[in-house]
């Protein structure tokens, strides 16, 4: 048996470039196929929890991006932008996790599905005497995150401001 080094070679050669050319074909249409099905799913969805006021300051209370949801800071105000309970903290961090609450649920999320969460406020040691609430808020667990005190909020009154991440695994 002869081998004919030449007829192999072009022989190989062009079985390489097929199955390159399949494999880039395959990686194309797979590549497509995750970009249409992330297009679909990572779409951010904003939610407004006072429109009229959100607007006028510029931002979106909440954004849910696939099982991500990223929740600003909540004050204890009212849908004209006043504080409520001015000079209890405690209050206005039960006012907050209310309103924590109501966006969570819009998205069909519970506290339990919070994994990070962010306190700022204008006094600690008042913060720490009434941190306690959080054990009716968290039951399962307590999610990662940071306290900070803070010199001052966006509006004059404000003690206290909780933001979050939440996620949802399906």
């Amino acid at each position: 048996m002869i081998f004919n080094y030449k007829r192999l070679s072009k022989t190989t050669f062009v079985l390489a470039i097929s199955i390159l050319a399949t494999t880039f074909q395959s990686c194309k249409q797979e590549t497509k196929e995750v970009k249409d099905i992330a297009t679909k799913t990572e779409e951010p969805e904003y939610f407004l929890l006072r429109p009229e006021l959100e607007k006028s300051y510029g931002y979106s209370h909440a954004v849910r991006i696939g099982d991500d949801l990223k929740i600003s800071g909540a004050v204890s105000m009212d849908d004209k932008g006043v504080i409520v309970d001015p000079g209890n903290i405690e209050q206005q961090m039960k006012n907050c996790y209310s309103d924590l609450e109501k966006i969570l649920k819009h998205y069909g999320y519970t506290f339990d599905d919070v994994v990070v969460e962010n306190v700022y406020t204008t006094n600690m040691k008042d913060f720490i005497n009434a941190s306690g609430f959080r054990n009716t808020i968290y039951k399962k667990q307590f999610p990662t995150g940071t306290w900070l005190e803070v010199k001052g909020l966006a509006v004059g009154g404000q003690l206290i401001e909780i933001d979050m991440e939440a996620h949802k695994s399906k």
